[in-house]
C-alpha cells in the first residue's frame, strides 16, 4: 500500500459536529499547508451560541443514554470497537491530518493513529477495573470514597499531534462517564472531525463527542467559561494556559488538566553511550522538527565529551532532506506556518549576533514550504532567548559543565520543567539526579515516550497542572466523594 497521495484532491469534512450531523459552516480563518504554503480551505469559528449548542447536545446526550450509569464493560465495548475503527481507517485520517498538518503521512498510519487506539483501548480497561473504595473506619461506620464522572468535560487540543492530542483527551473522558465538548485546533482540525465520526460509527451515543471548530479567543474562551462545562483539560502554549486559568477564575471555578510548553534539558555524562546517546538528542529536536512540548532542546554535556558527541549529532542533521507530508517517504517535517518560521529564524539569528556560533543548520531549507534546517548553537550566554524560550522549532543550543552541581544549575529552568533526558552508565547517578531533576518526566539513556501507556504525562512549574496518560488520566476524569455511614 502506498500512501503517496495528492493533496489537492482530499475532500474536507468542514464544519462542527454536533451530534451526529456536520454542521457546515463559512470559513473565516485561512488555512496554508507547511508543506508547500498553498492556501487550502477556510476554518469556521464557532462562537457562544454554537458552543451552547454543542454542550446541551452533551447534556441531553449523557441524560438519555446514561452513559456514565450504565454497566462501565459496555463503555469499554464501545470504545474497543472504535479502537478497531481507528485503525482500520487508518489510511484516511493520515491523509487528512498530512494535509494541513506537519506529520509526514509515513509517520502517522504505523505511529500517531495506532498509539492512539492503543490509547483508547488502555483507557477502556479501566471502566470496569477503577471504582469506589471502601476505607477504614471503626465498626460502628462503614466509610466509602465515591467516584462517579464531571459530566460535560470541555477539551481543547494543539495542532502538533491533532489525533493523538484527541485521543488522549478523548479515551480517558469518555471511559470514566463523561461527554466531551472538544475543540481541534483551527491549523489542523480534519482528522479530529473524522475521528469523533468514527466514534459515532462504533456505537458511541450520539452527543457524547461535539467537535467545535475556532480560534482560542473566541472558541476557546466560550468553551472554558460555560457554566455547564464542570472540567477543562488543555494542552497547548503555557500563555495559553494561563489565559484559561484567567477565564475559569472569572467565570466560576472548575477543575483543570493543563499540559503546557517546555524548555527541556538533556544531560550528557562523559560515562554514555556517546553514539547512542547522539541518536536519541537528534531525534529529541528533529521528531516533528522540534514541534513537540517535550522536545529537547537544551544539550548539556559533560566537557570532555562535547567534541564527539557534537560531531556525532551534527553529522545527523546535515542529512535532513524536505519532502511534502503528502509523500509517502517524508521523513523531516515542516515547520507549521511562515510566521512560525520567522520567529525560529529570528531567534536563530539574534543568538548569532550576540556570539553564538552555529555548528548546523540556522537558516530556512531552500524550496516551497516552511522547512528549517536543523540547527546547534554554541557559545552562547545562558539568559539568550535562545536558551530560554521555547522556540518550538529544530533548535537545539550547546552547554557544558564540569560536575554534577553545575550540571543540575544548567538543566534547572525558571518557568519551565516539563521534562528531561539523562545519559549515564552509571546508576547511581542516574537515581541521584532523576531525584533532583525538577521535571514531570525523566527520560534515562533514551529520549521519547514508548508505548507503555501507563506512565502519565505532565509538568512541573509552568509546565503544567495534572497528568495526561495513564491511570491519572483516568481519575482526573472522575470526581470523588467521601460517604460515611453509621451502623
Amino acid at each position: 500500500m502506498t500512501l503517496s497521495f495528492d493533496p489537492d484532491r482530499i475532500s474536507l469534512p468542514i464544519g462542527h459536529l454536533i451530534g451526529d450531523r456536520l454542521i457546515p459552516a463559512e470559513g473565516v480563518i485561512p488555512m496554508r499547508r507547511p508543506s508547500d504554503g498553498k492556501a487550502y480551505a477556510d476554518c469556521p469559528v464557532a462562537g457562544e451560541d454554537l458552543v451552547d449548542h454543542a454542550v446541551q447536545s452533551a447534556k441531553a446526550a449523557l441524560k438519555d443514554s446514561n452513559w456514565g450509569g450504565i454497566r462501565p464493560r459496555e463503555r469499554l465495548k464501545v470504545l474497543h470497537r472504535w479502537a478497531d475503527l481507528i485503525e482500520q481507517e487508518a489510511p484516511e485520517l493520515a491523509r487528512l491530518e498530512a494535509l494541513s498538518s506537519t506529520r509526514p503521512v509515513g509517520h502517522l498510519v504505523e505511529g500517531d493513529i495506532a498509539v492512539s487506539a492503543e490509547q483508547i483501548r488502555f483507557f477502556a480497561e479501566f471502566a470496569d477495573k477503577e471504582g469506589s473504595d471502601l476505607v477504614p473506619t471503626d465498626d460502628g461506620n462503614l466509610g466509602m470514597i465515591m467516584t462517579e464522572p464531571y459530566g460535560v468535560v470541555g477539551a481543547i487540543t494543539p495542532w502538533n499531534f491533532p489525533v493523538s492530542m484527541a485521543a488522549w483527551k478523548l479515551g480517558p473522558a469518555l471511559a470514566a462517564g463523561n461527554a466531551v465538548v472538544l475543540k481541534p485546533s483551527e491549523i489542523t482540525p480534519f482528522s479530529t472531525i473524522r475521528l469523533a465520526e468514527l466514534a459515532l460509527r462504533a456505537g458511541l451515543p450520539v452527543g457524547l463527542i461535539n467537535v467545535v471548530l475556532g480560534d482560542g479567543p473566541v472558541t476557546g474562551t466560550a468553551i472554558t467559561g460555560h457554566p455547564d462545562i464542570s472540567k477543562v483539560s488543555f494542552t497547548g502554549s503555557t500563555r495559553a494556559g494561563s489565559a484559561i486559568m484567567e477565564n475559569i477564575a472569572r467565570t466560576g471555578i472548575k477543575p483543570m488538566t493543563l499540559e503546557l510548553g517546555g524548555k527541556s534539558p538533556q544531560l550528557v555524562f562523559a560515562d554514555a553511550d556517546l553514539g547512542k546517546t547522539a541518536a536519541a538528542i537528534a531525534a529529541g529536536i528533529m521528531s516533528n522538527a522540534g514541534q513537540a512540548c517535550v522536545a529537547g532542546s537544551r544539550l548539556i554535556v559533560e566537557e570532555t565529551a562535547a567534541a564527539p558527541l557534537v560531531e556525532a549529532i551534527v553529522a545527523r542533521m546535515k542529512i535532513v532532506a524536505a519532502a511534502p507530508t503528502w509523500d509517502g517517504a517524508a521523513q523531516y517535517s515542516p515547520i507549521i506556518s511562515d510566521r512560525q518560521q520567522d520567529r525560529i529564524h529570528s531567534i536563530v539569528s539574534a543568538a548569532v549576533e550576540a556570539g553564538g556560533e552555529c555548528l548546523a543548520g540556522g537558516m530556512p531549507m531552500e524550496g516551497p514550504g516552511y522547512f528549517y534546517r536543523p540547527t546547534l548553537i554554541a557559545g552562547i550566554d545562558r539568559n539568550s532567548p535562545a536558551i530560554t524560550e521555547e522556540i518550538f522549532g529544530p533548535v537545539l543550543t550547546l552547554q557544558t559543565f564540569r560536575d554534577e552541581e553545575e550540571a543540575l544549575a544548567l538543566a534547572d529552568h525558571p518557568t519551565y520543567g516539563l521534562a528531561a533526558g539523562l545519559f549515564t552508565r552509571d546508576l547511581s547517578r542516574a537515581i541521584r539526579l532523576t531525584r533532583r531533576l525538577q521535571a514531570g518526566t525523566v527520560w534515562v539513556n533514551r529520549y521519547n515516550r514508548s508505548r507503555d501507556h501507563i506512565l502519565p504525562t505532565g509538568g512541573y512549574k509552568q509546565s503544567g497542572i495534572g497528568k495526561d496518560l495513564g491511570r491519572e488520566a483516568y481519575h482526573a476524569n472522575r470526581k470523588s466523594k467521601s460517604v460515611l455511614i453509621s451502623l
